[in-house]
């Protein structure tokens, strides 16, 4: 009897958070594609520690998996609704943007109805077998151990980002001291404290002060917000200023100098790492109505103060040694949970790391990257590692914008099938950002 060959796919994709989710919802119809997508996570969930009851997407519904390149895939999020039998309670409620938690149900609906998404398994090795022209992906099932070898012709890596957490908040990580990506899993703890931290800025930070503020008459514990920015900054959402989420933008920040890039990339915080201005205002509205009646706040607010370590003290709590950074001046400050909101980081898994020989990476040790987002590779050929993450450095502020999402994956597709799968269109936006 002959040896079956292995199959060989088109496109394996690893990870499966909402690009490369995007990436299987918009490839399914295309017949001339045959992807697979694995997840090490049991199934899709978006950021599961900070689905808090009340927030809000940051962008529009129909920044969802397909719809920015084809409104009629059944992938839509208006087909979701439809599907869910809440056409009419959506129509009523009025708003494009929807809640944080309808958006993860709406990803995982269409997770759980794509063949190509496969969940619980996870790509611990990659190899070239030039020979072959062909891609082998080593895969393990997480719950069995159980490893196997899968070929394509084209990767792309959808791998996401992982929780920053500075080295002294490290040493004494646990219960009580934890990253904001943990907070739904620590809110029973945080509800019983003597007193809560929140240590950062940005959207995550001032979502887990509102939730943390609501709960504190109920709660009764001390509550403070520390930040090394000079304010807690509304992040910038006029419209002409959303038009650096385009493609037109993209286009024009990928063609100028590395160094340029990078020097005009550290000052765009306010598009991307600000709190949105609803979230300050629900923020200064409890602020104002817990102290009617001439009542107590039992809260701080602390900005230019950054934190340089924090440590565990004869009380069983934490205490923060930090510096005011105008008048530099030191302080301490005591508090039995801690919560960091310091940010995310490009995930890089080890097996991409150890491809020194295959890939091209800059001097700062980040990707080098095609403009239609494809790894360099030092003997170019006809496999491509196509890539959603750790790409801010050369595509710029909107790289991690679901809103560009759609218009990526319709990129890459035409890439890979050679053809115009999905038109690009050459204008999207008003202003003009090149000569």
């Amino acid at each position: 009897m002959m040896e079956q060959p292995e199959k060989v796919y088109d496109l394996i994709g690893v990870g499966t958070g909402p690009f490369n989710l995007s990436l299987a919802a918009l490839s399914e119809p295309l017949e001339d594609v045959e992807a697979l997508f694995f997840e090490k996570q049991p199934a899709f969930e978006w950021h599961p520690g900070m689905l808090i009851e009340g927030t809000k997407m940051q962008v529009p519904f129909l920044a969802d998996l397909v719809t920015m390149a084809d409104p009629t895939n059944p992938y839509s999020f208006l087909n979701y609704i439809n599907k869910q039998g809440r056409m009419y309670p959506f129509y009523f409620l009025q708003r494009l943007d929807i809640p944080r938690r309808e958006y993860n149900d709406y990803c995982q609906w269409a997770a759980e109805q794509l063949s190509s998404c496969v969940f619980g398994k996870e790509v611990v090795g990659l190899t070239l077998q030039e020979e072959k022209s062909l891609y082998a992906v080593e895969v393990q099932d997480v719950r069995t151990q159980e490893t196997r070898t899968y070929y394509a012709e084209n990767l792309v890596l959808g791998t996401g980002s992982v929780p920053v957490m500075p080295a002294s908040f490290r040493e004494v990580e646990g219960d009580g001291v934890f990253h904001t990506s943990e907070f739904l899993n620590h809110y029973d703890r945080c509800r019983n404290a003597e007193s809560i931290t929140v240590v950062g800025s940005g959207q995550s930070a001032a979502e887990t002060f509102r939730e943390l503020l609501k709960e504190q008459r109920n709660g009764g514990y001390r509550l403070d917000w520390i930040t090394r920015s000079p304010g807690f900054e509304s992040m910038e959402e006029s419209k002409l200023s959303l038009e650096h989420f385009s493609p037109d933008y993209v286009d024009y920040f990928y063609q100028l100098p590395q160094k340029q890039k990078d020097d005009i990339f550290a000052g765009q915080g306010l598009y991307y790492k600000g709190i949105s201005n609803h979230t300050i205002n629900d923020i200064y509205n409890l602020l104002y109505e817990h102290t009617v009646g001439q009542e107590t706040l039992n809260v701080g607010l602390k900005v230019l103060s950054e934190i340089n370590r924090i440590h565990r003290n004869e009380a069983g709590h934490y205490t923060l040694e930090g510096r005011h950074i105008q008048k530099d001046e030191t302080f301490s400050h005591d508090s039995e949970v801690v919560i960091a909101a310091t940010g995310y980081q490009p995930y890089v898994p080890d097996f991409v790391k150890e491809l020194t020989e295959l890939l091209e990476w800059d001097d700062d040790g980040r990707y080098k990257v095609t403009e239609d987002y494809r790894l360099v590779q030092k003997n170019p050929g006809a496999n491509h590692i196509y890539v959603h993450s750790g790409i801010s450095h050369t595509h710029g502020v909107g790289s991690t914008n679901l809103g560009l999402s759609v218009h990526r994956n319709k990129v890459i597709i035409n890439h890979l099938t050679k053809r115009d799968v999905y038109p690009l269109n050459e204008t999207n936006v008003f202003q003009t950002f090149d000569v």
